[in-house]
């Protein structure tokens, strides 16, 4: 009889034979590769994070850093601020509405993020700062690359291939089967909105702040 540690480890080696790599090559309509696409295969059913999983969105001259964050449902996020000048995050996106008024350092307090969706942030000072974060019901996910590549590792079944992006309106979604073999997917984007981060003039609130 197998003891439980072997059965474990037997476990682990199934699950690593069955496991597939998926790469997406995720282009705009000129063909060029698009950078912080978050890609992720869902299954049939939801899978929350497991508890006390953490992710960082940093605040970096006057910029989320990173730009993009996905992170799966039930995840904490927390909110650094790096600058010597304060900020005040908040979001009034559905899938997340908070609010963590002027701070810096690492005093603000951490945010769970456990519903499915996409969520906007601002800051109250600085109007031209912008940040994203993709809450996922799936532990099967990746951001695209400056190249617009992306891979995911996931166990053989039927997945929906789904892709996000903050420039784009509406996800792309499509069917794939993984199947024992690694597998590559390439998908276009539809016609992509200009980069709300295009820097703009200060307001007269941002040059009071900004000290």
């Amino acid at each position: 009889m197998m003891s439980k540690r072997t059965t474990g480890f037997a476990a682990l080696l199934l699950y690593c034979a069955s496991a597939n790599a998926l790469d997406v090559s995720v282009l705009d309509v000129q063909g060029q590769g698009v950078e912080n696409a978050v890609v992720a295969l869902r299954g049939s059913e939801p899978q929350l994070a497991p508890a006390a999983t953490y992710a960082i969105m940093d605040q970096v001259g006057r910029e989320f850093v990173p730009y993009v964050v996905p992170v799966q449902a039930g995840t904490w996020v927390r909110f650094p601020n790096s600058d010597d000048i304060r900020h005040h995050v908040y979001s009034f996106s559905p899938a997340k509405r908070f609010e963590l008024k002027l701070y810096h350092g690492s005093t603000a307090e951490p945010v769970k993020f456990d519903t499915a969706g996409k969520v906007v942030l601002g800051c109250n000072i600085h109007d031209s700062m912008v940040g994203y974060v993709y809450v996922l019901d799936t532990p099967y996910y990746a951001l695209s690359d400056a190249g617009g590549n992306a891979r995911i590792t996931a166990p053989a079944g039927e997945y929906q291939l789904e892709i996000q992006h903050p420039r784009s309106a509406e996800p792309t979604v499509q069917t794939v089967t993984l199947n024992g073999d690694d597998a590559k997917v390439s998908v276009t984007l539809t016609p992509l909105s200009p980069d709300p981060r295009n820097s703009e003039p200060k307001t007269e609130l941002e040059q009071l702040f900004d000290r």
